[in-house]
């Protein structure tokens, strides 16, 4: 089974297409907020969740559950694509219903590699992947440029030194960031795939 999760008006054939709203006509209405989900545990090939994760989990219990939620379905070495719009873009900071910015960072600490790493070194980063008993790895990050940024970087009239400067610098240089995961099961089983 894949899950095309918060599909909207954005089906996808072979997939099973998920959505809160009926009026998207979904193949399933099911609140990602209400946990738990209905799929039994590790039944899940692959799920995609575009401009969905930003809208869920204002609520810290709720951000947390879902993720929960994502690692019970998943099959070992599943792959979870996410596309969230950047948090310093004006496509995230202009829509009152996004809850929550979405960071490869913040994505990274549901990884146990990066956890024990982080405890090792001393670090502060909070190893969630361990606290919650899941396990994700990054599989792959692709960032969106806007414009101009785009442009000027496809001319080659700056350098990908300048893109790193201007994007933690400014805001509206990269639109959005597609991170995907993979589950590790059983969780802290990194060889195990």
């Amino acid at each position: 089974m894949r899950l095309n999760l918060g599909c909207g008006n954005h089906k996808v054939d072979g997939w099973l297409n998920v959505d809160k709203v009926p009026a998207c006509n979904p193949d399933q209405i099911v609140d990602l907020e209400a946990l738990p989900w209905p799929w039994p545990a590790d039944s899940v090939d692959e799920i995609v969740l575009s401009h969905v994760l930003e809208h869920l989990g204002a609520a810290n219990d709720v951000y947390l559950g879902i993720f929960k939620e994502l690692y019970r379905v998943s099959r070992n070495g599943m792959r979870i694509t996410i596309i969230v719009p950047h948090p310093r873009h004006d496509h995230f900071l202009n829509d009152p219903t996004h809850v929550r910015p979405i960071t490869e960072i913040g994505l990274l600490m549901f990884s146990q590699t990066a956890n024990r790493y982080w405890i090792a070194a001393g670090g502060a980063d909070t190893p969630l992947g361990i606290y919650l008993g899941i396990d994700f790895e990054t599989v792959s990050v692709q960032r969106r440029l806007g414009e101009p940024w785009s442009g000027r970087f496809e001319r080659g009239e700056i350098t990908s030194a300048d893109l790193d400067y201007a994007a933690s610098t400014y805001n509206n240089v990269i639109q959005q960031t597609e991170i995907v995961l993979r589950a590790i099961k059983p969780a802290g089983s990194k060889n195990n795939t």
